[in-house]
């Protein structure tokens, strides 16, 4: 037998991919040459991205480890490391806000949810006019915040507001309600109209995923016997919740950065009730003009939300996961 023939054997007595391996490394070549094209995409908006959005958050991180001094020309720096953070961590003011903002972002996160969920629930069950109720229950979310809010503090308004006709008259109340001026009722004033312009938002992505949830799932758990009860906890929730995720991240992020509504409605009154964080860095930065202090409060603000973000993507990722694991 020539050396030809040796070789030939040799190769056919070998395993396909030990003979042609470049035949394994084609597909994942392929990928990579895709996704080195998708990046060369991608990288242009990713670059304005960050320079609007990185860059005044690294300059903002800069000034919080600063002490700004106003000057004829501007302004001047000097470091100051965590001297602003310890401003904070010694401000009364600062903790009330931090109080505030957690409190009612979780309070109006958790209304929001429950009632989207009630009404994207009969929205997806509705045969007719269900294009003409979702545009009449998306009129609240399409208003500015700013006209939104100047609409309930009309409503609010202790003298002629419309609330407290409708009480008096109803017997309710024997007299008119100081909404906006009472701490406890200022609260609730601004919880109302965050939660009467946000839920249309929340329900629309509760319906997007109830509208994913196949029929046939439902008429299996009704051959099993399942009632409407059973299978809303058995099939609708376990499948709706990575839509209930991506709507509570949505109003976490939202909420943690309130500011329009009490700066409209109560000013962060009465007192320091309804003063959030990010009205707290407005205050301090234009009105007191302690630009370390306020940016401080800022880059704490925007942390927290870094954090709650994260969080929420991994617990998304999981159930993402397991969802297309049991797709499968």
């Amino acid at each position: 037998m020539d050396g030809g023939s040796r070789l030939g054997a040799g190769l056919a007595r070998r395993p396909a991919a030990l003979a042609f391996p470049h035949t394994r490394r084609a597909p994942a070549t392929l990928r990579g040459r895709r996704a080195r094209v998708g990046y060369a995409f991608l990288a242009p908006a990713a670059a304005v991205v960050a320079s609007v959005t990185l860059g005044p958050i690294l300059y903002a991180v800069f000034l919080s480890l600063s002490q700004v001094r106003l000057t004829g020309e501007g302004f001047a720096t000097t470091w100051a490391g965590l001297a602003n953070y310890a401003i904070l961590y010694r401000a009364p003011e600062f903790w009330q806000a931090l109080a505030f903002t957690a409190g009612y972002t979780g309070a109006t996160v958790l209304v929001e949810v429950a009632l989207g969920l009630v009404v994207a629930l009969v929205l997806n069950g509705l045969v007719r006019g269900r294009g003409l109720a979702m545009a009449v229950l998306l009129l609240p979310w399409s208003l500015i915040t700013v006209v939104s809010a100047e609409v309930w503090s009309y409503l609010d308004n202790g003298a002629y507001g419309l609330i407290d006709y409708v009480l008096v008259v109803l017997h309710v109340t024997s007299q008119p309600v100081n909404w906006l001026g009472e701490p406890t009722l200022a609260l609730v004033a601004v919880g109302l109209a965050d939660v009467w312009k946000t839920t249309p938002f929340v329900a629309l992505i509760l319906l997007a995923g109830l509208q994913m949830i196949r029929r046939d799932l439902y008429e299996a758990a009704t051959l099993d016997g399942a009632g409407p009860w059973k299978s809303f906890w058995r099939v609708t929730f376990p499948l709706l919740r990575p839509s209930l995720l991506v709507a509570v991240l949505f109003r976490v992020l939202q909420s943690f950065g309130l500011f329009d509504l009490p700066f409209v409605l109560t000013s962060g009154g009465p007192g320091t009730t309804t003063q959030s964080l990010a009205l707290l860095a407005y205050r301090a930065m234009f009105n007191d003009l302690e630009f370390g202090p306020g940016t401080a409060v800022s880059v704490v603000t925007v942390a927290a939300v870094v954090l709650v973000a994260v969080l929420f993507i991994r617990g998304l990722g999981v159930r993402l996961g397991e969802a297309g694991d049991g797709a499968a």
